[in-house]
């Protein structure tokens, strides 16, 4: 048995590759794809890095996966610490939009292409290859006509979570407030949204943004949060104050935790986003670089409105 297992990984370390970890690189024959993402506590950007992983060792190369775990600066060492390395290419979901510009510039005077994921660098002379995301303005045009449909003709005083430090984040509330824009020209029940807090798209600092909201607004009727992990904040703040059954709540992601909130008719809906599919394009993004293909600035992945229905559905 020791010497099956010996011979095993001896064909393993033969093809060049191991599974990368989190912050460590295996040989390869190709070369190292560096990748830094927001936050692996988040299991939307996890997902992103497992699946740059999986499909990148699928082409030969070795990935260095590294978590910034929101913060700017770390996340611009990062990107210092792949130059020094000399990475094939570098893999972004930035912390923020704007400061990412700066390490992008260095990478790019290293002569080391970079490419975004799911958050773009608004930068504009910090030079990405392409950005990979889902069409975050797509989906919050979703989550304004899910808002009207959870409202139906009353209509009523909203709330929308934002995080403004993420373009992506910046989308998803224009694609939702042009939708409402518009439900309000022509219709007797207008949806008025009364605050715009920050939630930090997370669940501590979503339920914090709600429990204020809630002592000013007493009269709420509904809630548009940015990802499911502010919206579940916002849920856990509605059962706290007893106003669950009045609130109606749309996300915005699609994580097992959402759909399980939607199929317990806790979250109304999200327009759901696939994280799997943004790696494996990042990844086909990379290779057909290298086959010297030019690429589109932008590859975006429309997003998909899921219900209670939906939720159902998948139990069967």
């Amino acid at each position: 048995m020791r010497r099956l297992r010996a011979a095993a990984l001896a064909l393993v370390l033969a093809a060049g590759w191991l599974p990368a970890g989190c912050g460590k690189a295996e040989k390869s024959s190709r070369g190292t794809i560096g990748v830094s993402v927001l936050t692996l506590n988040n299991p939307f950007f996890k997902v992103i890095a497992d699946t740059i992983a999986a499909e990148a060792g699928r082409h030969g190369y070795a990935v260095l996966t590294v978590d910034p775990r929101e913060d700017a600066a770390t996340q611009h060492n990062q990107v210092r610490d792949f130059i020094v390395k000399k990475v094939s290419a570098i893999v972004l979901c930035p912390c923020k939009s704007r400061e990412i510009g700066a390490a992008i510039k260095e990478a790019n005077e290293a002569g080391i292409p970079v490419f975004t994921a799911d958050i773009a660098c608004l930068v504009p002379d910090a030079q990405v290859v392409t950005h990979v995301a889902t069409d975050n303005y797509q989906g919050g045009r979703m989550a304004g006509e899910a808002m009207i449909e959870a409202l139906g003709e009353a209509g009523g005083k909203i709330l929308v979570l934002d995080y403004k430090s993420a373009e992506s984040c910046l989308l998803r509330v224009k694609g939702f407030k042009e939708v409402i824009d518009k439900h309000n020209q022509d219709r007797a029940g207008k949806i008025v949204i009364v605050a715009e807090l920050p939630c930090g798209g997370s669940k501590d600092k979503g339920q914090q943004a709600t429990e204020d909201a809630l002592t000013r607004y007493s009269d709420l009727a509904g809630i548009f949060a940015i990802n499911d992990p502010a919206a579940l904040g916002a849920r856990a703040a509605l059962e706290r104050a007893g106003r669950s059954g009045r609130v109606k709540l749309i996300g915005f992601d699609g994580q097992p935790e959402g759909k399980q909130a939607i199929r317990d008719g806790k979250i109304y809906a999200d327009p759901i986003q696939f994280p799997d599919k943004i790696g494996r394009e990042t990844v086909r993004a990379i290779i057909r670089y290298f086959e010297g293909e030019t690429l589109p600035p932008e590859i975006l992945i429309p997003t998909a409105l899921y219900r209670k229905a939906d939720a159902l559905k998948d139990l069967k």
